[in-house]
């Protein structure tokens, strides 16, 4: 550390004090310098630093980044425009890479390099601003100890979030956009190609473990599992690093995600090359995923078919030509120029070197190609140029210029320092605008790169898509996926698939093994009813069911009662069947209506009760086929009343019965049963089953109802009893007309005669009865359509009944027994009188 202390004493042994400020240690030179009214401060880093020699070995890229600065610079010092009569030099120090050496520049840019400085230990700063440096953690040093002082820092490739915070780096600004935006975009671009299951590697410094957690945090929200996250630094053992490669070598996600800077991204890779690691889908960083020295490197076909996001490649017209004029002779006591020279050529100034060529002098830039000349993916290059138009810009916005024709002989003042808030906002020659956030954060846009070869074989940087945070979400990602080349040394038409678990198929979901991440899993098959997409099964809507594949829901079947089924063809048969026989019947006893057997069958009766039995039978039918309004209002209201008709007539018979064979007395002297009473009977029974269907009716109908509940599977089209009390009111009413019957008939079955009509009523209403004493508790557990099929039996089996109990007899007589078929066999008066 490089510190001041204030030494006084006496002055000759008179009472003079004398204080110094004396410099502690050996002052630290810049290694490029220039001065001038203002002083720009820069800060760039080396692969390597040891104690006898502050550059180790040349960088080119930067060394190219250093001279870039100086560009800009003599661009301004030229200009009219900007900053006129004002000259901008600069001092540009090394920084290593590392914590400590960026420690030692920060304090040189600050102090100088007197020894002595005056009377006390306050002054200002030899620069007031400082650009870099090019690591996060080099950074975080310089824009602690520069925030101090306020001076601002502007890093043209220190990605860290961390120094988005405003409270502990409140003059740090940068013109490369933070890794909050890099790592979420990382995260987007792994989702989008589906691949779960990643590898990740960071740099063990501020940079790689800031970064990386954030990319976990994003990556863990889109559904994206990490199976192992290994750190390295470019000063990390070889023992370590072969490790970490091996970890790598070992998993089984085919996707690396590196989140690295140059150095170690190159170690690693040395280490990979030895191991012999291929088949792998490298996903990068900006910090490397363009660097033209690692596309040089004997490792770089495995980074063939690489992606990751970059800064926007730039032009900068005039660089190339700057720095190809780039020589020793410009400053002949640089060091920096001649060992630049050295290493660019493998030559020395030095003659007594053996085996290394003499540097002439004479050998051109032009002819080399690295990546100092190498101006084609000016990206950081671009960050530093616009770093220095940035300070020059807001150090114009300060002066206080006279433009007026009474200030014209003012000249202009300046502050020594430049305001950290100090508003920046300009565009560049190329249309490029530069600004800073409330953060000091420029604008997170990203250009999409993918590493593919040309026709020669050298790796090329292809932009394939973009990233632009300022966006919409859903509008910020964009790819052109039909560009892509993936991992290998041949062109791989189909992207790697890096899962931990093959997806499921349809009708399967996942199910998260216990003690390993969310995307490792089994898959189990979906419930009945489901659908999956792969993830997860989701219940179809009330109305649908699932396919045979649970991957579509499809309408429920819709089951009633079809004519087109089986069991609906039988019963609508059966019914015409019931219908047709009872039209025979009634042929039969309209032919023998003459005959003594209809006639004391009460003949219009049997007509009544024959025409309402062939209604029964015919009722039937409105209970088959889809229920609508009308056919469930239709098959309560016709059954009730043609059944309500059928008994009444029964019931009116019955008591003719009873009446006609307890006649003991002349005709004249017992009640006799009118025709017109019997009428009034059979219409007044039917007649209250009317009002009863009118009310039910009026107040709640019977209506189509979409059974779901029942079967999940299908949906049951049925008719809903609207009101059950009026449903069961019309049954109960048929019931107690029946056991009315049943009661009269039972009582009048030992009547004498040879033909007792009540004893086959009596048999009628029992078979009756039993039927429907027998469909209630069937009606209430038979399930869908065979809550239907139910009802209709019993109608059909009740009419059935009462057909054959009441008229089979007779036709047996009408057709087979006409002997039988006489008024003294009818009344049994046939004995002989003496």
């Amino acid at each position: 550390m490089i510190i001041h202390k204030l030494m006084c004493g006496l002055f000759l042994g008179k009472k003079i004090v004398l204080c110094l400020c004396e410099l502690l240690g050996s002052p630290v030179l810049p290694v490029l310098s220039k001065s001038g009214d203002i002083t720009i401060g820069g800060a760039f880093s080396r692969n390597a630093c040891n104690v006898q020699t502050l550059f180790h070995r040349i960088s080119f890229r930067e060394f190219r980044f250093a001279q870039t600065m100086i560009f800009a610079i003599e661009e301004i010092n030229n200009s009219s425009s900007l900053l006129p009569n004002i000259s901008v030099g600069y001092k540009i120090f090394d920084s290593c890479g590392s914590t400590l050496p960026s420690t030692r520049a920060a304090m040189g840019l600050i102090n100088g390099q007197e020894k002595t400085f005056g009377k006390s230990c306050t002054g200002q700063s030899t620069v007031h601003a400082i650009i870099g440096a090019s690591k996060s953690s080099s950074t975080i040093v310089l824009s602690q100890i520069a925030g101090i002082f306020q001076i601002p820092v502007i890093s043209h490739f220190s990605t860290c979030a961390c120094l988005s915070n405003r409270k502990e780096h409140p003059s740090f600004f940068r013109t490369i956009p933070s890794d909050y935006y890099q790592s979420r975009a990382l995260a987007q671009l792994v989702k989008h190609f589906g691949w779960t299951w990643v590898g990740a590697v960071r740099s063990d410094n501020d940079y790689g473990n800031n970064g990386m957690a954030t990319f976990i945090e994003a990556a863990t929200q889109e559904g994206i599992c990490v199976e192992y996250s290994e750190a390295i630094s470019w000063t990390s053992l070889d023992e370590q690093v072969e490790r970490v490669v091996r970890v790598i070598k070992t998993g089984t996600a085919k996707v690396v995600v590196a989140f690295l800077g140059y150095d170690e991204m190159d170690i690693l890779l040395e280490e990979a090359l030895r191991q012999n690691i291929t088949g792998l889908q490298w996903v990068g960083s900006e910090s490397w995923i363009t660097s033209s020295n690692l596309a040089l490197r004997k490792y770089s076909g495995i980074l063939t078919g690489s992606i990751g996001f970059a800064i926007k490649k730039a032009k900068i017209a005039g660089l190339q030509e700057f720095l190809l004029q780039v020589h020793p002779s410009q400053d002949p006591q640089n060091h920096i120029l001649k060992e630049f020279w050295e290493e660019t050529f493998g030559c020395s100034f030095q003659p007594s070197l053996k085996g290394v060529k003499q540097c002439s002098g004479s050998e051109r830039l032009r002819d080399i190609k690295n990546p100092f000349t190498d101006v084609s993916e000016l990206r950081i290059s671009n960050n530093v140029y616009k770093a220095v138009y940035a300070v020059a810009h807001a150090m114009h916005s300060m002066l206080k210029c006279g433009e007026k024709s009474e200030e014209v002989n003012m000249s202009c003042t300046w502050k020594s320092i430049l305001p950290p808030k100090e508003d920046v906002n300009f565009s560049l020659q190329s249309g490029e605008k530069v600004y800073f956030d409330e953060r000091g954060d420029p604008a997170a846009t990203y250009q999409l790169v993918n590493w593919q070869k040309n026709s020669a074989g050298d790796p090329v940087f292809v932009t394939v898509g973009s990233y632009d945070a300022s966006l919409p979400d859903g509008k910020q990602f964009t790819i052109k996926e039909m560009n892509l080349t993936w991992f290998g040394e041949s062109k791989q038409v189909s992207r790697p698939i890096s899962v931990c678990s093959e997806s499921c198929f349809p009708g399967f979901r996942q199910a998260v093994i216990k003690g390993k991440p969310i995307c490792c899993f089994s898959c189990i098959a979906c419930a009945a009813g489901e659908i999956s997409n792969s993830t997860k099964c989701s219940p179809c809507p009330l109305e649908y069911w699932s396919n045979e594949d649970h991957n579509k829901c499809v309408p429920k079947v819709i089951e009633f009662l079809s004519y087109e089924e089986t069991m609906g063809a039988l019963l609508a048969g059966f019914s015409l069947f019931g219908a047709s026989l009872t039209l025979v019947v009634s042929f039969v006893f309209f032919w023998f209506r003459h005959t003594p057997l209809v006639k004391a069958s009460n003949s219009e009766l049997s007509f009544f009760l024959l025409l309402s039995l062939t209604l029964c039978f015919l009722c039937a039918l409105t209970f088959i086929g889809q229920p609508t309004d009308w056919s469930c209002m239709l098959r309560h209201v016709a059954f009730g009343i043609t059944f309500a008709l059928c008994i009444s007539c029964i019931l009116t018979k019955t008591i003719t019965v009873v009446i006609a064979f307890t006649a003991k007395r002349p005709a004249n002297t017992v009640p006799q049963c009118s025709v017109l009473l019997q009428r009034m009977g059979v219409l007044g029974g039917t007649f209250l089953q009317v009002l009863i269907c009118v009310v039910w009716l009026t107040l709640a109908p019977p209506f189509p109802h979409k059974n779901t509940v029942y079967a999940a599977e299908r949906i049951i089209l049925e008719c809903s009893l609207g009101s059950s009390i009026g449903f069961w009111v019309v049954l109960g009413y048929i019931g107690l007309l029946a056991v009315l019957c049943l009661i009269l008939a039972f009582l009048a079955r030992k009547l004498p005669d040879n033909f007792n009509e009540a004893k086959f009523i009596t048999f009628s209403m029992l078979i009756f009865i039993a039927v429907w004493v027998t469909f209630i508790p069937a009606y209430v557990s038979s399930p869908g359509k065979f809550t239907v099929a139910v009802e209709i039996f019993a109608i059909l089996a009740s009419s059935f009944g009462l057909l054959f109990c009441i008229f089979a007899p007779k036709c047996y007589i009408l057709l087979l027994k006409p002997e039988r078929n006489t008024k003294n066999h009818m009344m049994g008066r046939n004995q002989v009188k003496t």
